[in-house]
């Protein structure tokens, strides 16, 4: 009887649920409004009691896909009884009833994170914070009950069996990609709710950035590993060998990943130099905007791509509402707070404050790029004015001068002092490293290829430019120690977080500089016998077998693959196989992983008399760009390690900011202290 109850269960703690979300939303804003700590005092048990109640919830739905109660209209649509029991468990955010649950199960995660760990920052703050927290889930859990019930019952036509997962969601990828994404997105919602109870309490001095630092690099963080995840995802499972396709929905994933790294290093500022409030603002309430719109693009129906969920306008006119209300209410707050905010802090253009300020501008400028060129057919199309397609030759044109441009200020920035500094002294720091990163990057191609490359030796400039000047800082900072070792250790977590989210940078440049330029592809016919070369490698294929997996069956073709004449051999098996509940087919790529390459082969069509088409591709320095990703993402975690966040502000007294005077000093003498930028 339990059993049969668990979904009825599942949807009754959602509706507990939304009433501790409206709660929450009330009561600590009121209570600060009128200064009583008891109303005040709310938050944080709702906060809590949220995040419980849609933790039974999700359970209860994770227990019906495991039990095969296909009279969930959910696990019905989206598991079949023989769906291996890993690929049920992700299944159940495979889908938008699903994956909007997953989200607000991670928001009321967040935000009962943040009511546990901001126990020593003001009582009005925290209440602020948890308000805005609040509202924001108010508004998912109404949608979700609304227009996406994951528990709607198929009674009585209960089917016999489920429809069976998209076969392109069932790989480990869907256990990993979206969840890290979901991190991401939902994590900014704390960001945000700092910035707008900063600004409601009129609190925007460089204490509220100290508190809201560790959240924006936590989430920004994930969110990059998200992104990372979905690239290697779609690299291996599409079958092409492409690692990003400018697909509206990737975009909508990378536009508040280029503002949240904006906001990474305007909250720097804002901490170390108290300038920038407003614009930290701005970039706080953006990114979590940028973030709603993104799950507006994906459920709401208005483009069509193998990323998104739903096909529903009823759901995308709720979201669009939601993101339209937060907009205009954030931006009514900032508009009537804002303006009391006194900015006195000044600063030379030869200084790190006017170089973070540039790149900040160089992010935004590739946002709205990216924006554009995504929301523009859909604009276009809405109005009636026709259909246009924009692909990567836009996006490419665009992005890559931007990014360019905005290397060369990364590598100014890392060893330029806070507030100014004499050109003298940068050209004696840089020369040598700009001097080592030209000759380096103009040989490189012609010692790796015999032939000059004008994109790859702008690539590898590009990154020795970030790369160089940090290694002479690190130097500089530890000259004076009695050792090497002994001056890296007085360098602090969020300085070393800051050299390896820009060493990340540097290698996921070049990863997609080499591979851009130098991936070599064959479509070629083969069959049992057939030997087909590329770059150096031979592959062989010496059979064609069948074999049935547990939800499908696959034809397999077995090559034996040598580098050159004497190297050693292995084999790689690609599949084609046919899913049996759904009748689709699928490509299952064999890769051969390497640092420096990959060995990529799909098979295609079958082409009769025993050959099938395949392709065969030579993929240089591709893992590079992941590899970036992480050591971005390590970055990041590194800097919320840092004890200066671990020690939370006291309930009386905020961070102090330093003067300029000081400012100029610390950062000269005290490299260890410097914020990540």
């Amino acid at each position: 009887m339990f059993i049969k109850m668990i979904p009825e269960i599942g949807h009754f703690a959602l509706i507990i649920a939304l009433l501790m979300a409206a709660v929450q939303a009330v009561m600590p804003l009121a209570g600060a409004a009128t200064r009583r700590p008891l109303w005040m005092a709310y938050g944080q048990p709702m906060a809590v009691g949220q995040f419980v109640f849609i933790a039974i919830a999700y359970a209860c739905l994770t227990a019906s896909y495991m039990l095969d109660d296909f009279s969930v209209a959910n696990v019905a649509n989206n598991s079949n009884s023989l769906l291996p029991w890993y690929y049920k468990f992700s299944a159940v955010w495979g889908n938008h009833e699903g994956s909007v649950l997953l989200w607000s199960f991670m928001l009321a995660g967040w935000g009962c994170a943040a009511s546990l760990f901001t126990g020593n920052l003001p009582r009005d703050m925290v209440a602020r914070v948890m308000g805005v927290m609040g509202m924001v889930c108010v508004g998912f859990l109404l949608f979700i009950l609304m227009t996406s019930n994951p528990f709607e019952r198929l009674l009585p036509g209960m089917p016999q069996d489920g429809a069976d997962l998209n076969p392109l969601l069932q790989d480990f990828g869907l256990v990993v990609h979206p969840p890290m994404l979901y991190m991401g997105y939902v994590g900014f919602s704390v960001v945000f709710a700092f910035a707008i109870a900063a600004l409601m309490g009129g609190r925007l001095d460089a204490a509220w950035t100290r508190w809201a630092r560790p959240w924006t690099n936590l989430a920004w963080a994930f969110l990059t590993v998200g992104i990372a995840l979905g690239s290697w995802w779609a690299y291996y499972e599409l079958g092409w060998g492409g690692w990003w396709f400018w697909d509206p929905v990737e975009n909508a994933s990378l536009l508040p990943w280029l503002t949240g790294t904006a906001l990474v290093h305007s909250l720097a500022v804002t901490e170390k130099r108290g300038s920038f409030k407003s614009w930290t603002v701005l970039l706080a309430i953006s990114t979590f905007s940028l973030s709603l719109m993104g799950t507006f693009l994906v459920r709401s129906g208005v483009l069509t791509s193998v990323h998104a969920f739903a096909n529903d306008p009823a759901r995308g006119f709720f979201i669009l509402m939601l993101l339209a209300i937060t907009v205009t209410l954030s931006l009514l707050v900032f508009a009537l707070r804002a303006p009391r905010v006194s900015h006195k802090v000044g600063f030379n253009w030869l200084s790190r404050d006017a170089l973070l300020l540039v790149n900040n501008i160089f992010l935004v400028i590739m946002t709205v790029t990216v924006l554009l060129g995504t929301v523009y057919p859909l604009i276009l199309d809405s109005l009636g004015l026709g259909k246009i397609s924009v692909g990567p030759p836009y996006f490419n044109t665009l992005f890559v001068p931007l990014t360019v441009l905005m290397c060369i200020f990364m590598g100014l920035g890392s060893v330029t002092r806070w507030k100014s500094m004499a050109a003298r002294d940068l050209i004696r720091k840089l020369w040598l490293a700009g001097v080592a990163a030209l000759v380096i990057g103009i040989l490189m191609p012609l010692l790796y290829r015999g032939e000059w490359n004008l994109f790859v030796s702008l690539g590898i400039v590009s990154a020795l430019w970030i790369v160089l000047p940090m290694v002479r800082d690190v130097f500089d900072k530890t000259r004076h120690a009695s050792s090497f070792l002994a001056g890296v250790r007085k360098l602090s977590l969020a300085y070393w977080g800051m050299v390896l989210g820009h060493v990340g940078v540097a290698v996921t440049i070049v990863g997609v500089t080499v591979v851009s330029n130098y991936n070599i592809e064959r479509n070629v016919r083969m069959s049992p016998g057939t030997t087909v070369e590329v770059a150096g490698y031979q592959f062989t294929m010496t059979e064609l077998t069948e074999r049935r997996g547990a939800n499908f069956l696959a034809d397999t073709s077995i090559l034996q693959v040598q580098r050159g004449d004497s190297g050693s051999s292995f084999t790689m098996r690609p599949e084609k196989r046919l899913y049996l509940a759904t009748g689709m087919p699928m490509t299952q790529v064999a890769l051969r992983p390497g640092l420096f390459r990959d060995l990529y082969v799909a098979m295609g069509e079958n082409l009769g008399d025993g050959s099938w088409a395949m392709r065969v591709q030579y993929k240089p320095f591709v893992r590079w760009l992941w590899l970036g990703a992480l050591l971005m993402a390590f970055g990041g975690v590194l800097a919320v390690l840092d004890k200066r966040y671990r020690r939370t502000a006291s309930t009386r007294e905020a961070p102090k900011v330093a003067s300029q005077d000081d400012s100029t000093q610390n950062s000269t003498q005290n490299g260890a202290r410097e914020a990540t930028a």
